[in-house]
Formats: structure tokens, sequence, C-alpha cells
């Protein structure tokens, strides 16, 4: 049998001990599957002292850990500290350009520096993983490289975030508020105790860049993604969909067409039957349409000590089985990064969707009629309208509409008409519908 895989690890928190767990529960099988042992040799993390509920004394503590990669005895640096720069980056950066494998599950990095990190990997032929980057313990990532490779994928979307699915299904389900459940999640382990990136779509749109590159073989272009998050959704809205045969939920997705790619997080209103309307809970879930594969459906625990480790230590296996032939470093988003096209961002305007907008208005006189008067003068077709008072909340009144199929510019237009407006007392919500 081979030398034994012996690697680094930095980040010791939940992910970090669950590796730790998974690799010495499961050593003999694991040994038998990777053709070698794997041996943790040195781990690193910020708090030396804390307990992590597993034995780290049978390794080497580095106080310095984007120092790791440099020790005779580690042959690939597993990355879980977070964080889009800082000792992560210096870490991942010290392990390729020494041509020594990267493990990571770090999103935020792959995302901002991800084309560097790919770039490095294949000068030093040294492979690049992050399957648990994206959706934790679901192998969309290699589902993409490898399932799908034969295909030209149409479109990718699906929910991304599962701190934001949990947020949503149990306001469907409870008929409570955001705040009021968003500090439900935080107590449960859900949310985390600053939950901005979450609720405001950046962790998914982080996972949505690196899917999209997989996927369409295009250079990860995060900046480009459309962002919005869920923190201004309401019980109302959540009411007033399911009333239209909808829920809500945050939704990442993707395409590529005539050299130009869309990419856009936002909550949409998903059909009842559609496959993403029962995805509940923290469950993530991928939907991947290629051109000869159909559609396909990716769906799991998006998060939690197991589920990610698990797809830490996949990537460790692949690696350990070809660490000696090479082509796992050409092969990082699945064609070398030369190859990798500069994908401008598509412009939205002309989309054809259908929409739901929710204003907050006054209640008063005219004020219905102003609304109307703006989406005419936008070409905007109305489908159906709700008026919904708030006695509770000084009178103010909800105006709920459903848009036919039309131009996404033409609602914008009709929105910039009402800018300013003395009727509305909170901006407008826009949520797509999926499908559309």
């Amino acid at each position: 049998m081979a030398q034994p895989l012996r690697i680094a690890l930095a980040g010791l928190g939940t992910v970090g001990a669950g590796v730790i767990r998974l690799i010495e529960t499961n050593a003999a099988l694991i040994e038998r599957r990777a053709g070698r042992r794997i041996a943790i040799t040195a781990i690193s993390a910020r708090d030396r002292t804390r307990d992590r509920g597993v034995d780290l004394t049978p390794y080497i503590w580095e106080d310095d850990m984007t120092a790791m990669a440099a020790r005779e005895d580690v042959d690939l640096v597993v990355e879980l500290v977070g964080g889009s720069d800082g000792p992560a980056l210096t870490l991942a950066r010290n392990a390729l350009r020494l041509g020594k494998g990267l493990v990571s599950a770090n999103k935020a990095m792959i995302a901002h520096h991800g084309m560097e990190l790919a770039a490095l990997a294949e000068a030093n032929g040294a492979p690049l993983r992050f399957e648990a980057a994206v959706a934790g313990g679901i192998p969309v990532i290699k589902g993409l490289r490898e399932g799908v490779a034969a295909n030209q994928v149409n479109r990718i979307y699906g929910i991304l975030n599962g701190t934001c699915n949990y947020i949503l299904s149990t306001m469907e389900d409870t008929g409570r508020d955001f705040s009021e459940v968003l500090a439900e999640a935080q107590a449960k382990g859900f949310a985390e105790a600053d939950p901005t990136f979450d609720i405001e779509g950046t962790d998914a749109a982080h996972k949505l860049s690196i899917l999209s590159a997989i996927a369409f073989g295009s250079r990860i272009d995060f900046a480009s993604v459309e962002v919005s998050g869920i923190s201004r959704i309401l019980a109302a809205d959540i009411a007033q969909a399911e009333a239209l045969g909808y829920v809500i939920r945050l939704i990442g997705m993707a395409e590529a067409e005539g050299g130009r790619l869309f990419q856009r997080v936002q909550a949409h209103l998903v059909p009842f039957d559609n496959l993403l309307a029962h995805v509940d809970g923290a469950t993530n879930a991928v939907v991947v349409e290629g051109n000869f594969s159909g559609r396909l459906l990716f769906q799991g625990a998006g998060a939690g000590d197991g589920p990610t480790a698990s797809a830490v230590v996949a990537d460790i296996i692949d690696i350990a089985r070809g660490m000696d032939t090479g082509f796992e470093a050409d092969r990082t988003f699945s064609i070398p990064v030369a190859g990798l096209e500069d994908m401008a961002p598509a412009a939205t305007g002309n989309r054809l969707s259908r929409a739901y907008i929710r204003f907050t208005v006054a209640d008063r006189p005219g004020v219905l009629a102003e609304i109307t008067a703006a989406m005419r003068d936008a070409s905007v077709s109305i489908e159906s309208l709700i008026q919904k008072g708030r006695n509770e909340e000084g009178g103010e009144v909800l105006v709920a509409m459903v848009t036919h199929e039309g131009p996404e510019s033409a609602v914008a237009e009709a929105l910039r008409l009402l800018e300013g407006s003395a009727s509305l007392t909170a901006p407008p919500l826009v949520m797509h519908i999926l499908g559309a």
C-alpha cells in the first residue's frame, strides 16, 4: 500500500473537530477506499485551550497556522479557518506554492480568490478541492465536474443557504414574522450571532459564483452577482404567497447565454408543484439542467459538522487516490484556468418574468390609483392585486400584486416612477416567480 497521506488541519471549529472525529472513527474504511492511510500530523487554531470534544494530544500543535504548509511531514493542507483573506488565504497560497494539495470549505476565499489559487495549483502541480464550500455534504461540485461533464449546462439554481431556508419555512409553518424567527434560529444555532452574510444573501452569492464557474466554464465573477436577502420579508408576504399557490424561498440562479453570464440571489415565489417548494428547514437543494442529462436535483444537509466534514474528507480521499497523477491540478474548475471564459454580466432588463411586488403605503384615498398609473405608464400588466390593512401599525396598508410576464425593465421603470412618492411608507419589495 502507498505511503500515508499526511495532512495539516487548520481550523478546529465545528467542522474541523468533525473532520478529526470522522477520520478517527472510519479510519480503516477510509484507508481501504483511499488506497493509503490518512494521517493527521499537525493542527492549528486561534485558541489552543478551547475544549472541542475531541482528543488533540496525538497531533502536533502549530501556533502559526500559516507556516504549516512548510512542514516536511505535511503533504496536504486542510483549511477550515474561514474568511476571504487573512491567515486562511496566506495558508492557502503557501500550500499551493510549495506544491502541496489544499482542501478548503471556505466559500468566501474561493469566491474572491479562486482564480488566483487555481492558477497556483496548476503552476505547482498541486490539487485544489473545495466540495464543502458549497452546500455542505451535498456532492454538487463533484456532480458538476464529473457527473454532467459531457453536458452543456443551461441553468443552475437552488436553495444555497440553510439559515435563510430555515427562517422562511418556519415563518411559513408558524405565521410569525422575520425578526422573531431569526432570534429563534440564533438560539438553536441555525444562525450566527451576526447573521448578515446569511440573511442578506452574501453567503449564497459566494456559493453561486463558484457553481457558475464550474457549470459554465467561466471565470469566477462574484462582484457581478445581483444580491438581495430576506430581511424585508413579512409574515404577510408568506401568507399572500400561500394564497396565490406559492412558497417563498431564497434562490440563487445562474444562466449563460451568448457569452454573457446571469447570476442572481433573490427571494422568489416558488409554485407548490416545484420540487424546491418542499425543501424545508436548514436543507439545501441545487437543480442542474443539462442539455442531455435533463434536470438533476442535488438535495441534502447544507451545513453541520457531520455533512460538511464528510465533504472535506471525501476531497481528501480523492486527492489520496490521485496524488501522483498531476491531473487534479489542471481541473480545479473542470478545465484549466487559461480555458475559462471571461463572461460579461448579462443585462437583466430584457429578461422576461412574472413578479410579486409588495407596497407598504399610507391608508388614504388615491394611493392605489397612483400605483396602478405607474404600472400602466411603464407597460406593466397586472395579473392580480390584493390590498390588506395593518391597523396595528398606524393605518398602513399592504398592496401586493402579481404581474403578467414581461421585461424586468418595465417593473424597474414603474418603481422609478414611484420614487419619492409620499404615499409609500417603505421601499417596495420585488420577488420574481420561479419558472416564469
